[in-house]
């Protein structure tokens, strides 16, 4: 198990040597195509499945699944049961309980959404758990980006882990001293309160150690910045991400076309 605070699983797979740029552009292009694309399912499915197949070439495509179930299996409850039963879509009846019918198309438009998440999911976690967030930020201010905006897109990687690390930190003091974490509904939520107020304290402690720590090191000196990494670049890597960029602008302009044509 990696003992990172980051979701970044050191390596040196392909998928590790590839270019930052190159695994975010992938990541936000396949979003393009999930939401935007023609097909619904098929936009939603490849992607997706794309993704899984270059994780699990890279060997981590078991980390991510395991990720992608912890974060969805909830959320796709919920909402299975909220477009399957109440969903105005609802047309022909799959099943009925009592006064409740679980309908055909609300579970296919739930699907559609899980399917979806899912996909995005597995799209960015590829570019998390094989990029440092330190390599992303400087990937970002070698192609021009403000280097204050591209510490602020890229922060996110390494301060929400470490959110998920306090906050079980703090779950733990909380059980230590007495204090029910765990039981039905209202136990948690009960046990929300008092956790809140130490993250929010503690967070608010931490950015204040986090900037005077980046001062220390002349983060706002107008001098240029150098870096002891060097991330290597090729030209195929620079064509592969043009051709991403063309395909997914491609793909939502059908889509978004197919849309307006279909609503008349």
């Amino acid at each position: 198990m990696s003992t990172s605070p980051t979701l970044y699983l050191p390596g040196t797979s392909y998928l590790h040597r590839l270019h930052p740029l190159s695994k975010l552009t992938f990541s936000l292009a396949s979003a393009v195509i999930i939401f935007g694309g023609p097909g619904g399912w098929l936009s939603a499915f490849f992607p997706g499945l794309f993704a899984m197949l270059l994780l699990w070439r890279a060997d981590l495509a078991g980390r991510v699944t395991r990720t992608v179930l912890r974060l969805l299996i909830p959320f796709a409850v919920v909402l299975f049961l909220v477009h399957g039963f109440f969903s105005p879509l609802n047309q022909t009846i799959l099943l009925r309980l009592g006064p409740f019918a679980l309908g055909q198309e609300g579970v296919s438009f739930a699907f559609l959404i899980i399917l979806r998440l899912a996909a995005t999911l597995a799209a960015s976690l590829l570019l998390m758990v094989s990029t440092h967030p330190s390599h992303l930020i400087q990937a970002l201010v070698e192609i021009g980006l403000s280097h204050r905006l591209a510490y602020l897109l890229g922060s996110p990687l390494l301060l929400l882990p470490q959110m998920v690390t306090r906050v079980q930190v703090i779950q733990s003091v909380q059980q230590a001293r007495g204090l029910e974490t765990q039981g039905n509904f209202f136990q948690r939520m009960r046990a929300l309160f008092p956790l809140v107020a130490p993250l929010v304290f503690s967070a608010l402690v931490d950015v204040e150690d986090r900037s005077l720590a980046l001062e220390v090191r002349g983060f706002s000196s107008p001098n240029q910045k150098t870096s002891l990494m060097e991330l290597v670049d090729t030209r195929e890597q620079r064509i592969a991400r043009w051709v991403m960029i063309l395909l997914a602008g491609f793909l939502l302009v059908i889509g978004v076309w197919g849309r307006i044509h279909g609503s008349h």
